[in-house]
Protein backbone atom coordinates (compact mmCIF):
# COMPACT_ATOMS: atom_id res chain seq x y z
CA UNK A 1 0.00 0.00 0.00
CA UNK A 2 1.34 3.40 -0.97
CA UNK A 3 -0.02 6.48 0.75
CA UNK A 4 0.17 10.06 -0.49
CA UNK A 5 1.73 11.26 2.75
CA UNK A 6 2.21 10.34 6.39
CA UNK A 7 -0.90 12.36 7.29
CA UNK A 8 -2.91 10.45 4.68
CA UNK A 9 -1.59 7.15 6.06
CA UNK A 10 -2.59 8.11 9.59
CA UNK A 11 -6.08 9.14 8.47
CA UNK A 12 -6.63 5.90 6.52
CA UNK A 13 -5.30 3.74 9.38
CA UNK A 14 -7.57 5.51 11.89
CA UNK A 15 -10.61 4.85 9.68
CA UNK A 16 -9.63 1.21 9.19
CA UNK A 17 -9.15 0.63 12.91
CA UNK A 18 -12.56 2.24 13.63
CA UNK A 19 -14.27 -0.30 11.35
CA UNK A 20 -16.54 -2.49 13.52
CA UNK A 21 -15.65 -5.56 11.42
CA UNK A 22 -12.15 -5.42 12.93
CA UNK A 23 -13.41 -5.48 16.52
CA UNK A 24 -13.12 -9.26 16.79
CA UNK A 25 -9.65 -9.45 15.30
CA UNK A 26 -7.58 -9.16 18.44
CA UNK A 27 -4.47 -11.34 18.85
CA UNK A 28 -6.28 -13.65 21.27
CA UNK A 29 -9.14 -14.18 18.81
CA UNK A 30 -6.99 -15.34 15.90
CA UNK A 31 -6.79 -19.07 15.09
CA UNK A 32 -2.99 -18.87 14.80
CA UNK A 33 -0.02 -17.22 16.44
CA UNK A 34 0.97 -14.28 14.23
CA UNK A 35 4.48 -14.18 15.68
CA UNK A 36 5.11 -17.75 14.56
CA UNK A 37 3.76 -17.05 11.11
CA UNK A 38 6.08 -14.07 10.81
CA UNK A 39 9.17 -15.93 11.94
CA UNK A 40 8.26 -19.32 10.53
CA UNK A 41 7.10 -18.12 7.16
CA UNK A 42 4.68 -19.93 4.93
CA UNK A 43 4.44 -21.37 1.44
CA UNK A 44 1.76 -20.01 -0.89
CA UNK A 45 -0.82 -22.50 -2.15
CA UNK A 46 -1.77 -20.40 -5.18
CA UNK A 47 0.22 -17.81 -7.06
CA UNK A 48 -1.57 -15.31 -9.28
Amino acid sequence: VVFRSRAHRDKVNAKAMADPRLAGMGPKDMPFDGKRMFWGGFKPFVQL
